[in-house]
């Protein structure tokens, strides 16, 4: 699908599909390396700066939907990526990589179909324009696929001051806790509910919600109990979820498209 340009000084020619070797996945690292380490300032034991690689040992695990602009060279490809990892593959890891962070039994004791979905991130030149809708759009189709019945995983804020946060985190609290059945908890707890819900600048305070969250919650996503902060990745994370069977028809009609 052809797009108009961006900053890309070029119409991009969109491919999405699944990684399929270690040259897949590498490249994927490589732009994570980009976003979550030179823009974000993230790091960690296994961020390769030599390689200019973002990588973690559950990589091996995850599908790694790829979004492709096929008018680059080849190897420079890969402008946008999502980590999946149904419960099958986690049962091979040892775990989900959220549990690292957040306590899923109320997630796992539903029974139903989960997903965990991670590492999205697009190239900086094509936010904005169309990249992240196709990668919705591949996602929606992997859902689809393997009868997925809840999608969660973690989101981040950049930063680990709360106090800087203390707004957006606040208004998730107040406005998009997730219900007890689908509500993960902070392992290392940090209260989001530092303002008073009736004290808040709502409007300001989604504001500074970065785009992904607001497009789950758009979607009727909803936030766990508690953020945690990540002082290697230098973010403070909220655990989403989504449960597919209650999104409505607005919502699964845009959800098909891909939008976000």
């Amino acid at each position: 699908m052809q797009t108009a340009p961006l900053r890309t000084g070029h119409s991009p020619d969109f491919q999405l599909r699944l990684a399929s070797d270690a040259g897949d996945i590498r490249a994927a690292q490589r732009l994570r390396y980009r976003v979550f380490v030179e823009e974000l300032g993230g790091g960690g034991p296994m961020v390769d700066h030599a390689a200019a690689l973002e990588a973690d040992h559950f990589d091996q695990w995850f599908d790694h939907l790829l979004l492709l602009d096929r008018a680059l060279p080849p190897g420079d490809a890969v402008i946008g990526v999502y980590r999946l990892l149904r419960a099958d593959q986690a049962a091979l890891a040892g775990q989900f990589y959220s549990e690292d962070e957040y306590d899923l039994t109320a997630l796992r004791n539903t029974g139903r179909t989960l997903l965990e979905l991670g590492r999205s991130c697009v190239d900086a030149r094509y936010r904005g324009g169309e990249a992240l809708l196709h990668l919705w759009k591949g996602l929606a189709a992997y859902v689809a696929d393997h009868g997925v019945e809840v999608l969660f995983g973690v989101a981040s804020f950049h930063g680990t001051d709360p106090a800087a946060l203390a707004a957006p985190l606040s208004l998730l609290h107040h406005r998009h806790l997730a219900p007890t059945s689908l509500r993960a908890r902070s392992l290392r707890h940090q209260p989001m509910d530092l303002i008073p819900e009736d004290a808040l600048d709502r409007r300001a305070a989604m504001l500074q919600v970065p785009p992904l969250i607001k497009a789950y919650l758009r979607l009727g996503g909803h936030v766990g109990d508690g953020a945690y902060i990540d002082h290697a990745f230098n973010t403070t994370d909220v655990c989403l979820t989504m449960d597919t069977a209650r999104l409505s028809a607005r919502r699964r009609a845009l959800y098909s498209r891909g939008g976000a």
